[in-house]
């Protein structure tokens, strides 16, 4: 493999050929549990087994790159009882393992919020963890800060 070739690279999904991102998918299914077979997963995903074969190797979502690694998370969140709660909900309902927690006091109807997380035993994709807690009413702003 020449050199140039051996890079790593990260690009937007809606520019791979569709059969990369549905190797992702059936890797996804066999990773979550939803098939247990790789017959089954590249069924529900609508490839053939030696796409999947082929490909599986050398694509990978870049979430999975941050497997195992510790994730820092900043959050603005609203001053307000359950706030604090109904973040830390959803982290518990898909698996994350948090770290530590730093909440400041709150100014102006507001506090900052920072999470540290290990992401290895998420069910959920980054991506779907952060769509979930960014559609809390409670929480205005959400960034991944480190990881």
């Amino acid at each position: 493999m020449s050199k140039e070739r051996s890079k790593l690279y990260i690009v937007e999904g809606s520019m791979l050929p569709e059969v990369y991102i549905k190797v992702c998918r059936a890797k996804e299914y066999l990773e979550t549990g939803v098939c247990s077979t790789v017959a089954e997963a590249v069924v529900k995903a609508d490839i053939s087994r030696s796409a999947f074969y082929k490909y599986k190797d050398a694509i990978t979502p870049f979430r999975d790159m941050k497997r195992d690694q510790v994730l820092t998370l900043s959050l603005l969140i609203h001053d307000r009882p359950g706030a604090l709660s109904s973040v830390l909900a959803i982290f518990a309902d898909n698996h994350v393992n948090i770290l530590t927690i730093n909440q400041s006091i709150s100014a102006n109807g507001a506090a900052m919020l920072t999470l540290s997380i290990m992401a290895d035993a998420m069910s959920v994709s980054l991506e779907e963890l952060k769509a979930q807690v960014e559609a809390l009413s409670a929480v205005m702003r959400l960034e991944i800060l480190a990881g």
